[in-house]
């Protein structure tokens, strides 16, 4: 099927922690992108929400260390977009980059595996569930793709790697 968006989660998926037994980076300096991920990302034509002659893009990132006190929502923010940025070669398009910074079992409905997320981007690019795809590397990010009722593709189909590490 050819889609019409395609959500990444980050930590695992577009880019991973340089800190040794450390999840996700709290600062800069401490992440870096898979090589596969810019190669993999140039092959399409990405198109900002409003634009109808490609393919939207997002991000739906857990960012449950900004509840726990170990960095700032802005800087977890700063990491993403900074992230993207790296990966996508351009800035992110406003309201395209989301995150949870909730704690985990809070309850939200944004933190993967609820559908949160997901669900708004859906709707900044005006696309139904049967257009999207969720590409990520933990069973909450499948889940939440299936909770949002949209496609699922593991990193080993998106990006033909095995494992996050």
């Amino acid at each position: 099927m050819n889609y019409k968006l395609i959500i990444f989660d980050a930590d695992g998926t577009l880019r991973y922690c340089t800190v040794e037994k450390q999840p996700c980076p709290n600062k800069d300096g401490e992440w870096a992108l898979f090589p596969d991920v810019v190669q993999k990302l140039s092959s399409f034509n990405w198109v900002p929400p409003g634009d109808k002659s490609g393919v939207g893009y997002g991000i739906a990132s857990n960012q449950g260390g900004v509840g726990s006190g170990y960095f700032s929502e802005n800087m977890a923010m700063s990491l993403l977009e900074d992230t993207f940025r790296a990966a996508f070669g351009f800035s992110p398009a406003e309201d395209t980059v989301k995150m949870c910074p909730h704690i985990p079992y809070s309850g939200c409905s944004c933190r993967k595996p609820a559908p949160g997320m997901l669900e708004e981007l859906m709707k900044l690019y005006k696309v139904t569930p049967e257009q999207v795809l969720f590409v990520g590397d933990r069973d909450d990010d499948m889940n939440a793709a299936s909770n949002a009722g949209c496609d699922f593709q593991w990193i080993s189909e998106f990006f033909g790697r095995n494992t996050a590490d």
